[in-house]
């Protein structure tokens, strides 16, 4: 392996940024980033602890489901999960946040880099209720800088392209958890728990 130590032989490999993407980053919300929120029901968190240790977290709800507090401000609901809460842990530590936010079928995406916090109450706590559950707590992000990044990952990977998917190609999340995560559940006690009553389970806890 060949490695690359330094920013200037990473320059000299890669090239300069293009023009178009240097200065794309701005301090606050525009009115598109507004609509790009309304309309997204996923995003990804990067976070690191003090240590350096990294975690990338999926959160998930109808579109629409970060709260818009002002021009620099956002808000994200927890929902019900394995309460491992590595990324909020995280935050605790070192409150620089990555979040990348998908809207289903483009392949563009927004991207939100900035300072977060948690809270356990606030009056918005009541615009995030969904199917009668009220977050136990909420991350408040300060925003950074915000901006729009390219869709050639997308592209490259027909994600959003039907003709490639091919789900049943791995095992199950039953026979993952089975295999790999050690829990004395049998396999068709898995099978039960990560069945159609699942999605009732989405909510509640």
């Amino acid at each position: 392996m060949i490695e690359i130590t330094s920013e200037a032989e990473l320059r000299e490999l890669v090239g300069e940024v293009m023009l178009r993407a240097a200065h794309k980053e701005r301090p606050r919300l525009h009115e598109h980033d507004r609509a790009w929120l309304a309309r997204s029901p996923f995003c990804l968190i990067a976070t690191a602890g003090a240590d350096g240790s990294c975690d990338v977290s999926p959160k998930g709800d109808p579109p629409g489901f970060t709260l818009v507090l002002d021009d620099t401000t956002i808000a994200i609901p927890d929902r019900p999960g394995n309460r491992r809460v590595d990324g909020f842990r995280n935050v605790l530590a070192n409150p620089h946040v990555g979040l990348i936010y998908l809207v289903p079928g483009r392949g563009d995406t927004l991207r939100i880099n900035g300072r977060a916090r948690l809270v356990r109450d606030a009056d918005f706590f009541d615009q995030m209720i969904i199917k009668g559950h009220r977050p136990r707590l909420a991350m408040i992000v300060d925003i950074d800088e915000i901006f729009s990044h390219c869709s050639k990952a997308f592209l490259r990977s027909a994600l959003w392209n039907p003709e490639t998917w091919d789900p049943d190609a791995l095992p199950s999340r039953a026979q993952l958890s089975h295999s790999m995560e050690p829990s004395g559940a049998s396999l068709e006690e898995l099978e039960r728990y990560y069945g159609p009553e699942y999605l009732k389970k989405l909510y509640a806890g």
